[in-house]
């Protein structure tokens, strides 16, 4: 749990009772701290410690952690207005020839909080009433004394193209989404030649892998922080704005990941359902065995859980004769390793291994670690459960809200890796774009291949063959 000796001085032991401290702000209901760290508080205390003054600046992981949290309670507009609002009611910014020599002690502070903010939560600034409470805030500052224009610019120009960045890359997903179309036919109808596979446009497995990596590590990218908390917000009972929360750009980086990997499971399962022949298939799975396998290596357990999903699909398992044809080994390693039994204690455990390797890494490629990200999300999803009780006095648990911010905060470390690996625009590409066939394609390819084992087969076998050959 992150301390905060910061706020140490802050305590008062006259308000001892069951080894929990009450501070001096009881006239905002209260901040209570055991063993000097922030246990809970009213949402209007803890909004007020998160207002600088002359002599007081918030730790940087309460920043972080109530910035992010906060939000399952109040929404981000609501909490930069109130935010605005104490600074310049506080230090008396509205009134007329404010004082320079106070501005000047505490506007380094505000606009040291604004920087963190933005820069942290750049995507809470999409919103119009953010932004113009921000720009409020910072003309107060700067008309005030001309020495902050400069900062108060650059703050602004940042913002600006970090939220080009962004809409930028979502044009690129738009794009790329643009040219997909499923394989609602069998390519088995096509004349081999003209059929690109895989293996045709990439042969190498490692060289594949670390394409795998490069769009993981991207589209990790651009997931804001907030994504994992705003993925999850209740209406607070005490919250009246109906529409809280409700625009979809505040979880589309995170749900365009969750379709990547959607789409890589059933690009594996298109690849080896699409061959005629069965020594075909069995050496796409051999290669896929292995680009899993390098996944692994590389600490990308994003994509080796998306090819090992891919390759568990039922068209694909039930190809026996193909299988057969397998060297599974391998194969039977890696699914060991991402086990879902006892909560995926196997890949937690190789996950804490990747953890490690990458704090005491000397290169970009031992730093990766790319996390299998349903399973992340799921964590997170419970944190967040716990998060939006309020304690029986009303209050919020910060407690909780620090462990929230301990596994975003990781996740933060993992998403800012550069890819140490080349790209390959043409592999690229052929990942993001290729055709796949969609579930029903997928089960016509695999009957295709090794015929119906019983009748609930063979009239499944019939109907689609009827509904989609008839589409060509």
């Amino acid at each position: 749990m992150p301390q905060t000796p910061a706020f140490a001085a802050m305590l008062s032991t006259s308000g001892y009772n069951r080894n929990l401290y009450q501070t001096k702000e009881d006239s905002y209901g209260g901040l209570y701290y055991h063993d000097n760290s922030l246990v809970s508080g009213s949402l209007e205390a803890l909004i007020q410690h998160l207002v600088p003054s002359v002599d007081y600046y918030p730790d940087r992981t309460y920043i972080f952690t109530f910035l992010l949290s906060s939000r399952l309670f109040i929404h981000p507009s609501e909490l930069m207005a109130k935010v605005c609002q104490l600074c310049v009611e506080q230090q008396r910014l509205n009134e007329p020839g404010t004082d320079k020599g106070r501005l000047r002690k505490i506007a380094p502070k505000i606009l040291q909080l604004l920087t963190e903010w933005t820069e942290t939560f750049p995507y809470d600034f999409r919103d119009e009433k953010m932004m113009q409470s921000l720009k409020e805030l910072m003309h107060k500052i700067a008309s005030g004394d001309e020495i902050y224009r400069k900062t108060v610019q650059q703050l602004t120009q940042s913002l600006i193209r970090k939220l080009t960045t962004l809409s930028q890359y979502e044009e690129v997903l738009v794009k790329i989404n643009a040219t997909v179309t499923d394989r609602l036919t069998v390519l088995k109808t096509k004349p081999q030649s003209i059929q690109r596979d895989i293996v045709t446009i990439c042969n190498d497995p490692y060289t594949l892998a670390q394409q795998l990596t490069h769009i993981e590590l991207e589209r990790l990218s651009y997931i804001g922080p907030e994504e994992f908390v705003q993925a999850f917000v209740h209406k607070d009972p005490l919250d009246n704005d109906k529409s809280c929360f409700s625009d979809h750009k505040k979880t589309s980086n995170l749900e365009a990941y969750v379709a990547w990997f959607n789409r890589l499971s059933y690009l594996v399962a298109t690849e080896i359902c699409m061959p005629v022949k069965k020594k075909h298939r069995a050496r796409v799975i051999e290669y896929f065995i292995d680009v899993a396998r390098e996944c692994f290596n590389i600490g990308n357990f994003n994509s080796l859980m998306a090819i090992i999903s891919g390759m568990n699909m039922s068209p694909v398992s039930r190809l026996k004769k193909t299988w057969a044809k397998v060297k599974t080994a391998k194969f039977d390693i890696l699914e060991h390793q991402m086990d879902p039994s006892s909560n995926f204690y196997n890949y937690r455990t190789a996950l804490r291994g990747a953890t490690q390797r990458s704090l005491t890494a000397h290169s970009s490629r031992e730093k990766i670690v790319i996390p299998f990200f349903s399973l992340l999300i799921k964590d997170i999803y419970f944190l967040n459960e716990r998060c939006a009780n309020r304690l029986p006095t009303g209050h919020v648990n910060f407690e909780k809200f620090w462990e929230l911010a301990k596994q975003v905060s990781e996740f933060m470390t993992w998403k800012q890796v550069e890819c140490p690996f080349e790209k390959d625009s043409k592999i690229l590409q052929y990942l993001l774009t290729a055709p796949v066939f969609s579930e029903d394609a997928l089960y016509l390819a695999s009957y295709e291949s090794e015929g119906p084992e019983n009748h609930i087969e063979k009239d499944r076998w019939k109907s689609l063959r009827s509904s989609l050959l008839s589409r060509i």
